[in-house]
């Protein structure tokens, strides 16, 4: 049955690149220089609530593409090239990454954005996700813990060893018999550990004039060698607390972001995300629940509107006594970051407690990984934060 869905749906993509086809060599025949029109969408506004008319769902108006703008007809002809490139892997039924795609033209797309932009192009004019291109993203994602789940005919039984991590797939629509017991799903901003750019931590601990506590110290430098995903399954946090584990490891692909999705839809479960304390970790955050601008057309199946925010909060740092060592000031760039989040009509409309959360954090001055409670005890972020977090939000119901 399966089999035979995704054969009707390839060949509804199928006809529709032949009508797109037909309709620019109409146009050309006619001599007119108006080639296609693309719709466009976009996740938010930073218009008043009263002017705010954003909607998921709906276009925000159209963009035509002519042959009399030199940028317009380079755009159509790499939008023409994947198309013929996605209409082959249609017909044979094959997939291909977006980087096998630059690959292809090297020279004519330049820059893997081209290619990208032309893939949300093409979605757009078909009506259709990146899947239905079978076009897909190289998966970072990890999952581990109380799940079981078949793919593409291979069984995932991650509840053997829950705290083994297992890439999530790159095919997420060929995902099936999907099964878990688990409580809740908890999404970690990172699985990789490089800590802040700028390395302002160092800067910090000048004050420590060596009267600072050395365990204290190795705790601290543990920022760049405790990535959250791997001290969670160094600690066995799924052995000890019936969920699932998530990581984008960073800003999410499309396969984590859908992976996700279908796991909220299927299990029925709450879930939680914890990021950083910093404009970054919250944009990550905002990517899962709202969906990102670049892919507002798909937010329909990306977004999750029940995640919710576990932390970390700005007021973690003085709730669980972490040391001045442990808080980066914010740059001028973070400044400018946070002041623009904070206009998304989204965090208005939907979430206001986060704006003030957000709002918070930029008034203190300081942002913070969520490795700084290490400071503490090695463990402390899965056998005292998360624990009594997820037992708060789990008994107030706020989910």
């Amino acid at each position: 049955m399966e089999g035979n869905r995704g054969s009707l749906e390839r060949i509804d993509v199928l006809r529709k690149i032949t009508e797109l086809t037909k309709s620019m060599i109409v146009e050309l025949s006619n001599r007119s220089s108006k080639m296609i029109s693309i719709d466009r969408f976009k996740s938010y506004c930073t218009n008043s609530l009263e002017n705010c008319c954003c909607r998921f769902n709906l276009s925000e108006g159209k963009e035509t593409l002519t042959l009399q703008r030199e940028s317009h007809v380079r755009r159509l002809d790499v939008l023409l090239r994947v198309l013929l490139i996605i209409q082959q892997l249609l017909r044979e039924n094959r997939h291909s990454s977006k980087r096998d795609i630059y690959y292809m033209h090297p020279s004519v797309f330049t820059d893997q954005s081209v290619v990208d932009r032309a893939i949300n192009d093409i979605c757009i004019l078909l009506q259709c996700s990146r899947h239905n291109l079978n076009v897909v993203s190289v998966g970072n994602g990890l999952v581990m813990g109380w799940l079981r789940f078949s793919e593409a005919g291979r069984r995932f039984d991650c509840i053997k060893k829950p705290n083994s991590a297992h890439f999530i797939p790159v095919q997420v629509e060929e995902v099936t018999d999907i099964a878990s017991p688990a409580d809740y799903i908890l999404v970690v901003e990172k699985e990789s550990g490089e800590g802040y750019s700028d390395k302002s931590w160092f800067h910090g601990s000048r004050k420590l004039n060596f009267k600072f506590h050395f365990d204290q110290l190795k705790y601290l430098v543990s920022y760049f060698e405790r990535p959250v995903f791997q001290r969670l399954a160094n600690d066995r946090f799924c052995s000890r607390n019936r969920c699932i584990v998530i990581t984008g490891r960073g800003y999410p692909d499309v396969p984590t972001r859908r992976f996700l999705r279908i796991l909220v839809d299927v299990l029925a479960l709450p879930a939680f995300c914890l990021v950083d304390c910093d404009p970054y970790g919250f944009d990550i955050l905002t990517t899962y629940r709202f969906g990102s601008m670049q892919m507002a057309y798909d937010a329909k199946y990306l977004r999750i509107p029940q995640l919710q925010w576990l932390g970390a909060f700005a007021a973690d740092s003085e709730k669980y006594n972490l040391p001045e060592q442990c808080l980066i000031p914010l740059t001028l760039q973070d400044k400018r970051r946070t002041e623009a989040l904070l206009q998304r009509c989204y965090l208005r409309r939907e979430v206001p407690q986060w704006r003030l959360e957000l709002d918070s954090m930029l008034q203190r001055g300081v942002k913070f990984e969520i490795e700084a409670l290490s400071v503490h005890n090695i463990s402390f972020l899965s056998e005292e934060y998360l624990p009594s977090k997820i037992k708060n939000e789990l008994t107030t119901g706020k989910f």
